[in-house]
């Protein structure tokens, strides 16, 4: 994970070519991904699939994913941005001392 500016972090995830690993929802919890490279198939825990290319943007919280497949044969790059852990949702900006 890498902080992005002050209030978020970012997180990248690979999967090779025919990987696929476990996946939850508190991992994606807050985070806006997109996805990359390649082909990611999202499997819910109902088991249904649905499969998204480069430049979807997606919300995984509150669906249930349980297994993230990559059945294509380049790398699936999935880059996740959230809040830093301990910011306020909808806080007000932090105000600046008055210099003058």
């Amino acid at each position: 994970m890498r902080a992005e500016g002050t209030g978020f972090v970012r997180r990248t995830v690979v999967l090779d070519p025919g990987e696929s690993r476990p996946s939850h929802d508190d991992e994606w919890r807050d985070a806006l991904v997109t996805v990359e490279c390649g082909e990611v198939d999202l499997e819910c825990a109902a088991g249904g699939r649905r499969r998204f290319a480069a430049g979807a943007v997606l919300w995984l919280t509150g669906i249930d994913i349980r297994v993230l497949h990559n059945v294509g044969v380049d790398p699936v790059v999935l880059v996740a941005v959230s809040r830093r852990r301990g910011h306020e949702p909808h806080a007000p900006p932090e105000e600046r001392a008055d210099l003058s």
